[in-house]
């Protein structure tokens, strides 16, 4: 890919969950441009990221615009949105804490008022087999996975009515970037959206609100749900509902990545976050009509204790995919 930055510096800039790797190339007069390195041959495509990416700056929002791309081979040269990531800015500057979740749940009123564009449905049929995972590795009692789905399926097929708005899915104070010189929603900056999905408007606000990475104080949560239904006018009682019921599949499908990432590919950092994700689970199970599900949950899936955590660790790297 010659895009005229051959002669730049190169700095690994980050890594993530995934295969893609991010190098920062800085010119000699100061110019920085990002490299996204997505190897298609361990699964990686950069052509989602490039189309959502043109999407949302349709829509006026920060996406990194693309400077050059090479899909063949699975490299992006991409915009720098720079480094004030919400998540440090938040245990930098503690007052900037609750602005910028509101900020973040503005972006998520605009881009849901928005038109929607050809992407897959993260429908009921998504939502309960992406569950599986958390039988599949944390629990690894694939039996379980049964009876769970047919308690769960019918909850999610409640939702199924509801109109789809694009959810980007790893919407969360890690992949949020502060770009105060720019103008309203456009101050947020975004990152790791390639796998989004047109879903339920609750989605990306439990992703950010029960984020599996950082506690968020149950204040907070509850003023920028409330600010959502405010400005959106959802109605209240159908959207805690589903916020619980989002809340659950995506934090028992968590449960399941952290331990994947330990067992099959050696990232066992990932598993000091399980108590924290256990935490949000046991919380939306509390819904009062989720009560067959969490007697079977009750059941099934181990409580992440200290022992629980140990063994799992000394695990690390052992399992192939089942």
């Amino acid at each position: 890919m010659e895009a005229g930055w051959a002669q730049a510096t190169r700095s690994l800039l980050a890594g993530d969950a995934s295969n893609r790797r991010y190098d920062r190339l800085t010119q000699a007069d100061g110019t920085t441009a990002v490299v996204m390195d997505a190897p298609p041959d361990k699964g990686e495509d950069v052509r989602p990221f490039v189309a959502i990416a043109t999407y949302l700056a349709a829509q006026g929002l920060s996406a990194p615009r693309i400077f050059a791309q090479d899909a063949t081979n699975g490299f992006l040269l991409i915009e720098d949105l720079g480094d004030a990531l919400f998540a440090q800015l938040m245990v930098d500057t503690p007052r900037m804490t609750s602005p910028l979740y509101a900020a973040a749940t503005d972006l998520l009123i605009a881009l849901h008022a928005a038109d929607t564009p050809d992407l897959p449905l993260c429908d009921s049929g998504w939502l309960t087999d992406a569950t599986g995972l958390v039988f599949d590795w944390y629990a690894q009692n694939n039996a379980a996975a049964e009876p769970f789905n047919a308690l769960f399926q019918p909850l999610a097929q409640s939702l199924d009515s509801t109109p789809r708005v694009v959810i980007l899915r790893d919407f969360h104070a890690e992949n949020l970037l502060w770009l105060p010189d720019r103008a309203g929603v456009a101050r947020v900056g975004l990152l790791d959206f390639q796998d989004a999905l047109l879903g339920h408007p609750a989605y990306d606000l439990v992703s950010i609100l029960q984020d599996a990475r950082r506690d968020v104080a149950p204040e907070i949560e509850a003023e920028m749900i409330a600010r959502y239904i405010s400005e959106t006018g959802a109605d209240a009682e159908a959207f805690h509902r589903a916020y619980s019921l989002l809340g659950l599949q995506r934090n028992l499908r968590i449960l399941g990545i952290f331990a994947r990432l330990c067992l099959r590919d050696g990232k066992a950092h990932y598993v000091d976050l399980i108590p924290r994700v256990w935490r949000y689970v046991q919380r939306n199970l509390a819904h009062p009509d989720f009560g067959e599900i969490a007697e079977m949950l009750h059941d099934t899936l181990p409580e992440p204790t200290s022992a629980f955590l140990k063994e799992l660790k000394s695990r690390c790297a052992t399992h192939p995919m089942p």
